[in-house]
């Protein structure tokens, strides 16, 4: 297409809001001309689920829940008053705890100030924070912060390694809504241990943040930790940035959280008009739609040229994935819908997956994600005239015109910069763009049937585990084919258990046959 077609088609779909410092465009979608039109059906059916949503509907069918991390920016929308209560209630609270911590107000056992956090929770409960504390963090916060965010024991040993020195001015926060996710927990017991181990009491340094009545919520209560905040039944993990999850932990790093809220509130308030050409939410889904035919037969590829930004991409692959990813549709239908995501950060891609989006296999979609502000300091020139944000500049336009070049399509958003405000337009943005992207392919994008599954899985596999160990003896060893027999199980995954035990567990031995499969398993005498 030449030059000046490529500039008129700009103009028609570059959407831009001045007043938010954002800017959207979709001119590089190769979509036909009557694509809007013949989606128009949809795009009214989107808009109508979505404001039932925002009412109060029962927006996730399969759990029969509301769906309002909207009310959460802005209160007056919740459909009743005990609602609002809440949402502002809890506000308040998270403002004045992490002004207390501050202050020195709420101290620890010696009265000396909490310095540092640490923040246990999994998915949805640690992406969030995790990725806001990347993007707007600096060396003049009043609190660092260090994450659990999954089970694995020698990820707790390296952030042990890390606070150990500072463990008794380290505040836990403990994420879960109903206090019995087990990676959560895990953590949680881990942490009480080695605060216990070092002559500290968890309770004294401890907050949780959780549904209300939860397993959690007595646990904290009983063993008198400092604080309790709730984890609305109506928010769902992913959606949970602007709950107590990611305030939380957002005011404790000293960040501005009502200006992140101002932030998601306007987007939300400009995505909110039925108007698809200038809605970047509504405009977003559709370039989903088309690229990947309403069937997610294409990947997102997230590129955004901001260091700051090098979480968004993990953000955004929890958000869409678990959202979308679904076997049926709300007719009960076999699907398989979803959107698979990935990506790192610009211009470091030049050097790495790029040379593939050029020439290899064209299985994908690109959103470029652009800050237009460099940095805070003075301008320094790397060449005459050229500074390194010019060079971070032209490689993301660079990169743009050499795919579509080649036939690659993508979409560039664009902020003024990384700040409180933009970041929260931002995942306000995407989260509208999730919504309707479900109501156009019929699917709920508010439950996620396949993680408890999953869940459900591990815990019988755990469960056999234990059996297997208790099969074994210390007078004669055990193929795991033989142990499977006796406890009515898979031997394979029999075979897994007893050697996972084997590597960690110092009273259990393998005594190795000819094959692997023929490795004898016993107790140490």
């Amino acid at each position: 297409m030449p030059s000046s077609s490529l500039w008129q088609r700009f103009q028609q779909y570059f959407v831009h809001y001045d007043d938010l410092g954002f800017s959207l465009d979709i001119s590089r979608m190769r979509f036909p001309d009557d694509f809007f039109e013949k989606m128009q059906p949809k795009i009214d059916k989107a808009f109508a689920a979505m404001r039932e949503l925002e009412s109060g509907a029962i927006a996730n069918p399969d759990e029969k829940r509301m769906v309002g991390h909207y009310w959460l920016r802005n209160s007056a929308l919740a459909p009743t008053t005990e609602l609002r209560t809440d949402i502002e209630g809890t506000n308040k609270r998270i403002k004045t705890f992490a002004a207390d911590i501050h202050a020195g107000k709420i101290a620890n056992e010696k009265g000396e100030h909490f310095k540092h956090v640490l923040l246990i929770g999994i998915g949805g409960s640690a992406l969030g924070p995790q990725f806001v504390a990347d993007a707007l963090g600096s060396s003049g916060d009043p609190m660092d912060i260090y994450f659990f965010d999954n089970t694995d024991p020698d990820g707790f040993d390296r952030v042990f390694d890390r606070i150990d020195k500072h463990l008794s001015q380290t505040l836990v926060v403990v994420v879960s809504k109903s206090g019995g996710t087990k990676e959560t927990r895990n953590g949680m017991l881990e942490a009480e241990a080695k605060f216990k181990a070092k002559g500290l009491h968890l309770g004294k340094h401890a907050v949780a943040v959780t549904g209300v009545g939860s397993e959690l919520d007595k646990h904290a209560e009983k063993n008198e930790w400092l604080a309790r905040f709730p984890m609305f039944d109506w928010i769902g993990g992913r959606t949970s940035a602007m709950s107590a999850v990611g305030l939380l932990p957002m005011a404790l790093k000293g960040f501005d959280i009502d200006n992140f809220l101002a932030g998601a509130a306007a987007m939300d308030e400009r995505t909110r008009i039925a108007d698809a050409a200038q809605n970047a939410a509504m405009l977003l889904a559709l370039m989903w739609y088309h690229a990947g035919n309403g069937k997610g037969e294409k990947d997102m590829v997230i590129l955004p040229y901001k260091d700051r930004l090098a979480l968004f991409s993990r953000y955004l692959q929890q958000l869409v994935m678990e959202s979308l990813g679904k076997e049926k549709d709300l007719d009960g239908n076999i699907v398989h819908q979803g959107i698979a995501v990935y990506g790192n950060k610009g211009s470091t891609d030049q050097h790495a997956y790029v040379q593939q989006l050029r020439d290899g296999v064209l299985n994908f979609f690109v959103t470029f994600i652009e800050v237009v502000k460099d940095r805070q300091d003075a301008r320094f020139e790397v060449d005459e005239g050229i500074t390194s944000g010019d060079y971070l500049h032209g490689f993301l336009r660079g990169t743009r015109s050499a795919l579509y070049e080649s036939g690659r399509e993508s979409i560039t958003v664009s902020i003024s910069e990384v700040n409180a405000f933009h970041i929260g337009a931002l995942i306000a943005l995407y989260e509208r763009a999730v919504g309707f992207y479900g109501s156009l392919v019929n699917i709920n994008a508010y439950n996620q049937p396949g993680v408890e599954a999953g869940k459900k899985a591990a815990t019988r596999l755990l469960q056999l585990q234990k059996q297997a160990r208790e099969k074994l003896t210390a007078d004669a060893g055990k193929t795991a084919e033989e142990i499977a027999r006796f406890i009515n199980a898979d031997p394979e995954e029999v075979f897994h258990a007893l050697r996972h035990l084997a590597s960690n567990d110092p009273h259990i031995r393998i005594t190795s046959g000819d094959e692997m499969v023929d490795d004898e398993f016993s107790l140490e005498k």
